[in-house]
């Protein structure tokens, strides 16, 4: 291990297997470790059920009706991929897709009034949907042209809206749209977890919109996909390109120490050996002296033996429940999915509520998720503190990426990459960069 490194790494999370796998494609020599046996830190999936249960200290075994318990993959960490979104891109000009299998995620679906809904996002489907009163739809329906419509380089497109100056909220007035279809829009369509962006210009939350358009275009059903085994298989998947391209690997290692010298990184003391490098990336845990907390996750795995009523049965979807419908700051989310995708015993859902702590009962506010679940077999509940770097790293040269957030989707994982990959290089995050180079497959079976 004695050894000079350009970049050490330290946890397989998600965020660091990217930066890990990215760094290695261009050229730079990396050492990556983990102080768990496991892959993935807190974007692992959990196997055997045992496992989960001891995890969440629960003093039972699984009931001998929740099946085999290695036929359970359970994600810490609730989310889907967007289609058209950027880990997908990201997966396809590394060739990560090559080591994973993905299914559509079959229906995305809002919360109003106590109820369900399938989220409109198509022209059709908003002129069928129960959600709004026949005038509505015919406004939602303009609205949605304009946005499809929408290119921020022409503007014949704009329709008397600047993008950087006029708000979300006065598109909405200027297309008479009301509280309800403002409601499922922003949180639903463009996925704001609060309704901040309101009062902010309007032209990330139109690209919001036709991302979750366009990626629903591609399969039909919804804009998400979730790959088979568990969200697990996405930090592994990036580990073994890094490793194709050279990265070493140690699981089970110990980080006794980061070595600074006159404010900068030089190294990573693990059982008696100094690993030398110029720059280290990590999550959180490993420097908690160089993060703040910024806020809270609730996340409550809940096992089931039955799909979630009013989803047409759907063996995965997602729920959003804006946070007006429930006297929120934030809103509330729901990520199913079920033994369809092998991560459950045959027969079994697993739903996982997430939402950010507002108050000091943090499994009160989710009680209008849990309602919409019953019957619960099994529930496991984590609260986890969100973390951020208190700097950017560019004096320290030591990098940590952000908690994982409330988010079911991993477009805020992928700008907080893009971010720190632009912090370490100097140069904006392109995806050309991540490209494999011509014939280097290493002795891989081309397939």
């Amino acid at each position: 291990m004695d050894e000079e490194y350009d970049v050490i790494v330290l946890g397989t999370g998600l965020t660091e297997c990217i930066l890990s796998g990215i760094m290695s494609v261009n050229g730079k020599k990396v050492l990556h470790m983990d102080r768990n046996p496991y892959y993935g830190g807190e974007s692992s999936s959990i196997t055997p059920l045992e496992e989960l249960y001891k995890r969440f200290s629960l003093p039972d075994s699984p009931a001998e009706s929740m099946g085999r318990g290695r036929d359970w993959n359970v994600d810490l960490i609730p989310k889907f991929l967007m289609a058209n979104g950027q880990l997908v891109k990201m997966l396809l000009y590394t060739e990560v897709t090559r080591y994973l299998d993905f299914k559509v995620v079959e229906g995305s679906f809002v919360y109003k009034g106590g109820k369900i809904y399938k989220v409109p996002s198509t022209e059709t489907e908003a002129l069928a949907s129960n959600l709004m009163g026949m005038f509505e739809k015919r406004r939602f329906r303009k609205f949605l042209v304009f946005v499809a419509n929408f290119d921020e380089n022409d503007p014949k497109t704009f329709e008397g809206v600047d993008p950087k100056t006029t708000t979300m909220r006065d598109v909405y007035k200027k297309f008479d749209l009301g509280q309800d279809v403002i409601d499922f829009t922003g949180h639903a369509l463009a996925l704001y977890r609060t309704d901040d962006y309101l009062d902010v210009a309007c032209l990330e939350t139109i690209n919001r919109i036709k991302l979750y358009s366009e990626s629903l275009a591609r399969y039909g059903k919804s804009p998400y996909l979730y790959p088979l085994y568990g969200l697990g298989e996405l930090p592994q998947g990036f580990a073994r390109l890094s490793a194709i391209y050279g990265g070493t690997y140690m699981l089970n290692k110990p980080v006794d120490e980061i070595v600074m010298e006159d404010g900068h990184v030089v190294g990573v003391k693990s059982e008696g050996e100094v690993a030398r490098c110029k720059q280290l990336i990590c999550d959180p845990s490993y420097i908690p002296d160089r993060v703040r907390k910024a806020g809270q996750v609730i996340r409550v795995i809940c096992v089931l033996s039955h799909p979630i009523k009013n989803t047409n049965d759907a063996n995965s979807c997602q729920i959003i429940i804006p946070q007006n419908q429930v006297n929120r700051n934030s809103d509330i989310y729901v990520c199913m999915i079920s033994y369809a995708h092998n991560v459950a015993a045959q027969g079994k859902y697993i739903a996982i509520v997430s939402t950010t702590v507002e108050t000091g009962e943090p499994e009160a506010e989710i009680e209008p998720a849990l309602e919409l679940l019953e019957p619960i077999d099994q529930k496991f509940v984590a609260i986890s503190d969100l973390y951020e770097p208190t700097d950017d790293g560019t004096e320290s040269q030591v990098f940590a990426s952000s908690s994982y957030d409330a988010t079911t989707h991993f477009e805020t994982t992928c700008n907080d990459i893009k971010d720190i990959y632009k912090r370490m290089t100097g140069s904006d995050f392109d995806f050309e960069n991540m490209k494999r180079k011509q014939n280097d497959v290493f002795g891989e079976d081309e397939q």
